[in-house]
């Protein structure tokens, strides 16, 4: 079984500032920091954040099933604000998927503000097809908001012009 889900965040910001963030490995370091209850650790196997690396994601304990995973970057465009990860070993290929993809798009609107798109591609094997349930944007949802809140923060802008009334 196939599918794909999508989950998009009209952002404030602007999309280079957030791709500051989505683009590089500063995304894995914040995570942990800001939502520790997502992931406990992440650390860099292979690479310097660019094509080819791979990151080790450790769960926090209470995630049935899911103690690591690593991932390998197989696209990052700074150009369109678009990075790919595959999942290459543990966490959810060790509940019978063969493949799972999240890429993250930060799409830049003419008035300076952006939507960020993270889109999960997934194939799991027949017998396993009741694990698709595993399978949610709510996770990239919560962080999307959280990496805008902390942006924010380090600007010092904790609310955005648009956001006011």
């Amino acid at each position: 079984m196939k599918g794909s889900l999508c989950h998009e965040l009209k952002s404030s910001l602007p999309a280079a500032e957030v791709w500051e963030v989505y683009g590089g490995l500063l995304l894995g370091q914040l995570i942990p920091q800001l939502l520790p209850d997502v992931l406990s650790k992440v650390e860099v196997v292979v690479g310097d954040g660019g094509v080819g690396t791979v990151l080790r994601l450790t769960f926090p304990p209470g995630i049935p099933g899911l103690e690591y995973q690593k991932e390998k970057f197989i696209k990052i465009d700074n150009d369109n604000f678009v990075k790919e990860a595959l999942v290459i070993e543990g966490g959810l290929l060790d509940l019978g998927f063969l493949k799972y993809l999240v890429r993250l798009e930060i799409v830049g609107d003419a008035d300076k503000t952006c939507i960020i798109r993270s889109t999960v591609e997934y194939e799991v094997e027949d017998e396993h097809t009741g694990n698709a349930s595993f399978i949610t944007t709510s996770t990239f949802a919560r962080i999307a908001e959280a990496i805008t809140k902390y942006i924010k923060a380090q600007k010092g802008d904790e609310k955005a012009p648009e956001e006011t009334s």
